[in-house]
């Protein structure tokens, strides 16, 4: 074999494997969650995520994530929180991405490993794909102004380098 088409050859190996690498790094939720989990610049998956959230979450959260209530920092009647405000005056912006979704798919005890809070909001797990959580979060994401959005990056990116319990 000739040393040219050796090196034709090793060098489409080592970029199958960057393809892969890549792929593993950025697929999302349980296969190496990347830094930035959410999409709010892909409009296919911010008009998926808005259908989803017109379905799913609107009718808590508000057809224009405004939230349930004023007062979303203090327990309803019910003794439980109202659904906050998803929009720059509530505080989903204030989480990473990975909690977000971790949130939203496992609801708000297990996500926070709260073994005493009841929630008024339902895990996801089961009801939504994977995909469909991250579009409905992207699409959050892309109603943000453009400070608020840039601090979230930056917080994800900060929240990336942080050690992990891999228990």
């Amino acid at each position: 074999m000739s040393m040219r088409r050796l090196k034709i050859i090793s060098l489409a190996g080592l970029a199958l494997l960057a393809i892969g690498v890549v792929a593993m790094i950025g697929v999302g939720p349980g296969n190496g969650e990347s830094a930035a989990l959410l999409r709010p610049d892909d409009q296919e998956k911010v008009a998926l995520g808005q259908q989803v959230y017109t379905t799913n979450c609107a009718s808590c959260h508000g057809a224009e994530l405004q939230g349930q209530a004023e007062d979303w920092r203090s327990p309803g009647p019910d003794g439980l929180m109202p659904a906050p405000p998803h929009d720059e005056t509530g505080h989903t912006w204030h989480h990473p991405d990975e909690l977000l979704f971790k949130i939203t798919k496992l609801g708000v005890a297990e996500a926070a490993n709260l073994k005493d809070y009841t929630s008024a909001m339902p895990a996801y797990e089961g009801i939504l794909s994977d995909e469909e959580i991250v579009a409905v979060l992207s699409y959050i994401k892309s109603t943000w102004p453009d400070e608020i959005r840039a601090g979230h990056d930056e917080m994800n990116k900060r929240y990336a380098l942080e050690p992990r319990d891999t228990r």
